[in-house]
């Protein structure tokens, strides 16, 4: 997916809520803000957002000597989802659909995202998500694929969602290797963050070689690479993978929330969406 104009406001306000949580220091701030000025105004619409958006965050880190801003925010939503875990493992196993009711926990962690939104409730969105109708359905291409393939590429998004996600992984019965950043981003997933949501208790976890906020191929690793290139069957969690992804020719099913216009615009659908879109299928 391009960045659209749209997107650029977007990014200043993506980095001054790092900042904030970097730092108090205003001069720092306003160097940070000067620097992203800079930046954009040499960044062609054509690259996609999270080529953008890793470039952003290498600023953040850099000028406010920040590493990872949102480490604590990131263990914090992840002992939130796990204390969910019980009840939504229940949920699947008394459900009439257990796969269908699993995708949608999936999608509905896909709203712990303090890149586009830092106010959501965990349990609320997931009574929510339960309810309501798709916007794009791809489900029976879904489960058709599920049952011919040996093995899915599973492509995580944030921290903490990853808990939601452990519970499809578990409910699909088939073997997985799970994706996660290299190093952190806003509040994507790292390795650190999938120990701590119990996703090496059921898949093998790489890391893609990224420190984008999404997958962007060229900046990946040989090994993610190779592991995506053989793969009939990858699941894609979140709006930065659509972002990176959305234009390639590898048969993905893409599962998230349409969280920002857009987003909902760039896939056809309404903000607020969820969505099971299958490309190359």
């Amino acid at each position: 997916m391009r960045t659209y104009l749209d997107c650029i406001p977007c990014f200043f306000s993506q980095a001054l809520r790092a900042g904030r949580i970097a730092t108090g220091n205003e001069k720092k701030l306003k160097k940070l803000l000067d620097e992203i000025g800079r930046m954009l105004s040499d960044i062609p619409l054509e690259s996609s957002p999270p080529e953008t958006g890793m470039r952003i965050y290498e600023q953040v880190s850099a000028i406010t000597g920040v590493f990872d801003p949102y480490k604590e925010l990131k263990r914090a939503s992840t002992e939130e989802a796990l204390a969910l875990y019980p009840a939504l493992k229940k949920k699947v196993e008394k459900s009439n659909d257990k796969l269908l009711t699993a995708i949608r926990i999936a999608i509905a962690g896909n709203v712990i995202d303090f890149g586009v939104n830092r106010n959501f409730n965990i349990e609320a969105e997931l009574a929510k998500v339960l309810k309501t109708d798709f916007a794009i359905f791809d489900y029976d291409k879904f489960k058709d694929h599920l049952d011919k393939t040996d093995e899915i590429l599973y492509i995580g998004d944030n921290a903490g969602e990853s808990v939601f996600d452990r519970i499809l992984i578990e409910t699909m019965k088939k073997p997985v290797i799970y994706v996660v950043r290299e190093t952190p981003v806003i509040n994507d997933v790292t390795y650190e963050d999938a120990l701590q949501a119990g996703i090496d208790k059921v898949a093998p976890i790489i890391s893609s070689g990224t420190s984008a906020p999404g997958t962007v191929l060229g900046t990946c690793n040989a090994e993610f690479k190779e592991v995506y290139k053989n793969s009939n069957f990858v699941i894609s969690k979140g709006q930065g993978n659509y972002e990176g992804l959305s234009d390639e020719n590898q048969p993905i099913f893409f599962l998230l929330m349409a969280k920002c216009w857009v987003i909902a615009n760039d896939i056809g659908v309404n903000e607020g969406d969820i969505i099971l879109k299958g490309i190359n299928v």
